[in-house]
């Protein structure tokens, strides 16, 4: 990790490190350049007494239970409620999005406008987290923690917006661009988000999830890129995360768990330009692509109805309002 600013005019290859390691610069930051290098992380921002919490709020520990998978009418009613509110945020943090812009600023935007809308910003505290959104720009693929890092024109940046109330979590993300994208970036933005429709028009009662992930594979193929394996889709209601799991890619693991009316679950498939790989960096939080390649997301919170599903963080069959490929 580095938060030294590389100079203006790049060294030769075997001239020293500008950041002064002492290592041949072909050795040490050449391999690195384009790529994105976490800044400085700002400390926790507390929450106000009166906002209702989750358990792992004030302890960073998560304790899971057995949550019914079918939810009941009222929990739904809820999480439809909270999906929303996760769902304004996002729109609301992607109009912001520009050059020069942080992700830490995004971080406290989306913070302040969770709390003014009585809930809490679920990713705090979640497993020790410091943050209340995940930002991942270009290579990053998902978790990528706030900083002191300005956005640039061409990048591409996804926002995880996930807001607690009423005792159920509303979970939702998208990719969005920094400025003049180039056109392969844009197109992967663009078949990112279909896949994630292909996924969530896959979603029918009696069906086994893995006909979502084979959707999304089936779709992502006819580009070359990469799905990603490690990182799923889940469950979820008055826990962040239970126990279902999507697989965003075709396999027979997702057969057993069959889809029933009253089942809530993300689909958001992690697309990459190059291969679906992943290595992480040293804070165990941030996931990159191995080959460094630009990486998109898109993500929806679903109902498994009576015959097909409902998008609670933006409505049965809605295009994305805030879709950027289509601006």
């Amino acid at each position: 990790m580095s938060t030294v600013a590389p100079p203006q005019t790049l060294p030769q290859a075997n001239d020293p490190c500008w950041c002064g390691s002492g290592r041949k610069y072909k050795r040490c930051h050449r391999p690195l350049e384009g790529r994105v290098m976490q800044g400085e992380i700002s400390p926790y921002r507390p929450v106000p007494a009166h906002i209702a919490r989750p358990s792992y709020a004030d302890t960073g520990r998560v304790e899971r239970w057995d949550e019914p998978r079918v939810k009941s009418p009222e929990i739904i009613g809820r999480m439809r409620h909270s999906g929303k509110v996760a769902a304004e945020i996002l729109r609301l943090a992607g109009a912001m999005v520009a050059p020069g812009v942080t992700t830490d600023v995004i971080d406290v935007y989306v913070h302040d406008l969770t709390i003014e809308r009585n809930a809490y910003p679920s990713p705090l505290n979640y497993h020790g987290s410091r943050k209340s959104v995940c930002t991942s720009v270009n290579e990053v693929i998902c978790h990528g923690i706030p900083d002191s890092r300005a956005l640039r024109d061409g990048d591409i940046i996804n926002i995880d917006v996930t807001a607690y109330l009423g005792g159920v979590h509303g979970d939702t993300n998208a990719t969005f661009f920094v400025g003049d994208v180039d056109p392969e970036s844009r197109k992967l933005v663009q078949v990112t988000e279909e896949c994630m429709w292909k996924g969530i028009e896959a979603v029918r009662p009696d069906r086994p999830v893995s006909d979502i992930g084979k959707a999304i594979e089936d779709h992502a193929k006819k580009f070359r890129y990469g799905v990603v394996k490690a990182f799923v889709g889940h469950g979820i209601g008055e826990q962040f995360h239970t126990d279902i799991q999507i697989l965003h890619y075709a396999d027979t693991r997702g057969s057993t768990t069959i889809m029933r009316p009253g089942m809530t679950f993300t689909i958001e498939p992690m697309i990459n330009l190059g291969t679906w790989q992943h290595r992480m960096w040293d804070d165990d939080w941030t996931a990159v692509t191995a080959d460094g390649k630009r990486t998109a997301q898109f993500e929806h919170m679903i109902l498994v109805t009576d015959d097909g599903f409902d998008v609670l963080t933006g409505g049965e069959g809605a295009v994305s309002p805030y879709a950027p490929w289509k601006r």
